[in-house]
């Protein structure tokens, strides 16, 4: 296989998958390790993905860049629907439960509308959009919702001082966290530095937090570190997450659940 074809092949794999480990493409085009960090080194050179430790992921956003909600509804639809589905299942009838702003959380809210008497605390302007519409059949209305208030960012979020003070007085038995990324070492991170600082007072109001994250946010770091991986007590990420990225979650978050 010539050059140029392998690294096309690596390429269209990274793309398509959004991250893959060096071990995956060295077995999957039968070469060594060594030629597949060449070729990393080569693609990441051109611009065309990013080299992280282990492997490489698709192009990334600029690390304070922030998309909007309807923008990044739109990725990953299936993955979010498929990690949602499991973090529901983490969640009893009668619960206080706090969701952070983001499109994987909005998903999640979607399937706690079969949850009955639920109280959701969040600072996310479509998820409390979303739990005032009418229910579908076999979906119930949550007790109560708590909106936050504070600053709108562009991915209709509210943050800031109003929001942290709001989350002080508050008690949930467990929390959701959407994330710009997750890294090895810069842990989960947002764009958005006012976001990052209400992201951690939702975490410290929940007895229990739980990242949804796919698996394009692993290698992807913002501008601002919200919590290191350490300081959540679950990950949910869908079948595309790395075995390599899987084995680091697994060594520092008590529970990971793949989402099928």
């Amino acid at each position: 296989m010539l050059v140029a074809e392998r690294r096309a092949r690596v390429l269209e794999s990274v793309l398509a998958q959004g991250a893959v480990s060096v071990t995956q493409l060295a077995s999957d085009l039968q070469v060594s390790a060594m030629t597949i960090r060449r070729d990393l080194e080569a693609l990441a050179r051109d611009g065309l993905l990013d080299k992280v430790h282990g492997g490489a992921t698709a192009r990334r956003s600029p690390s304070a860049e922030e998309v909007g909600f309807e923008a990044k509804a739109s990725r990953e639809q299936a993955e979010k629907e498929a990690i949602a589905d499991v973090a529901a299942d983490l969640v009893e009838p009668g619960m206080s439960v706090g969701l952070s702003a983001g499109t994987t959380t909005w998903a999640v809210a979607r399937q706690l509308r079969r949850v009955p008497r639920l109280t959701v605390v969040t600072n996310s302007l479509p998820i409390a959009d979303l739990l005032h519409t009418t229910p579908l059949p076999g979906e119930c209305e949550p007790a109560g919702v708590v909106l936050t208030g504070g600053v709108r960012t562009a991915s209709d979020a509210l943050v800031g001082p109003v929001a942290v003070a709001a989350l002080a007085q508050l008690h949930c038995d467990l929390v959701f966290l959407g994330v710009h990324g997750m890294d090895p070492d810069a842990g989960l991170t947002t764009p958005n530095l006012l976001e990052a600082e209400t992201d951690r007072a939702l975490i410290a109001s929940g007895r229990s937090a739980v990242v949804v994250a796919d698996h394009t946010k692993w290698g992807t770091i913002g501008l601002t570190t919200i919590v290191p991986l350490e300081q959540v007590d679950h990950v949910v990420t869908d079948r595309g997450m790395t075995g390599e990225a899987l084995q680091i979650l697994r060594e520092r978050v008590p529970e990971v659940h793949v989402a099928p």
